[in-house]
């Protein structure tokens, strides 16, 4: 697994304030090539140890967690979105504003957390699967959350195939089917992660 947070990456609510705003530009930056849309309603965004450190700071800022065992306990909850080696994590997003397409989509998405692929030049798919702890919420066969955590696992061959033009992202669900070519700065970075390689945002030397 890519390491895991410890407490000792976690700036405390007061130190974060000072250099929140400059840290939300870095992590906006960093998420623009892991962020890919897939048609109409749907975004897929992957993960990294910046996007899921990002996250438990900006809790532990809503919620006002200011002790050791409650940020060890935000740690524990997102340190399950870390890729683990050769591995890929990422959160899909449907994105629907109104109650009609929640009652009109999320009834015919179920299943769409085992939908989602990596097309391949030269290789087979890579076809996602939930998250393990998230899976075991998904006790509804009628209707879909609108938030999933998804893993794509991958041989090296697949890995090599992604890096190749022509790469793209698909969702290939009965009730709705996608597909984007993955840019050239996307599927760097998505291999850089695959590999351990992926760069890191410092978030001490904003300090």
């Amino acid at each position: 697994m890519t390491p895991a947070l410890t407490l000792e990456d976690i700036l405390d609510v007061r130190a974060y304030e000072r250099v929140r705003d400059q840290y939300r530009r870095c992590i906006i930056e960093h998420k623009k090539p892991r962020r890919i849309p897939l048609g109409p309603i749907m975004t897929v965004v992957f993960e990294s140890f910046d996007t899921v450190r990002f996250q438990v700071q900006e809790m532990a800022r809503v919620e006002h967690i200011h002790t050791d065992a409650g940020i060890q306990a935000e740690l524990e909850v997102y340190n399950r979105l870390l890729p683990a080696p050769g591995e890929l994590s990422a959160t899909l997003f449907i994105e629907l504003t109104s109650e009609a397409e929640l009652r009109s989509w999320l009834p015919r998405l179920t299943g769409i957390e085992r939908s989602v692929q990596f097309d391949l030049v030269g290789a087979q798919p890579v076809r996602s699967e939930p998250e393990a702890s998230h899976a075991a919420m998904l006790t509804r066969d009628s209707v879909t959350p609108a938030v999933h955590y998804l893993r794509f696992s991958f041989s090296e061959s697949q890995v090599a195939a992604l890096a190749a033009e022509g790469a793209a992202l698909a969702c290939v669900h009965p009730a709705y089917e996608a597909r984007s070519v993955l840019p050239a700065v996307t599927r760097g970075v998505l291999v850089d992660e695959l590999r351990g390689e992926s760069s890191r945002v410092q978030l001490d030397d904003l300090l």
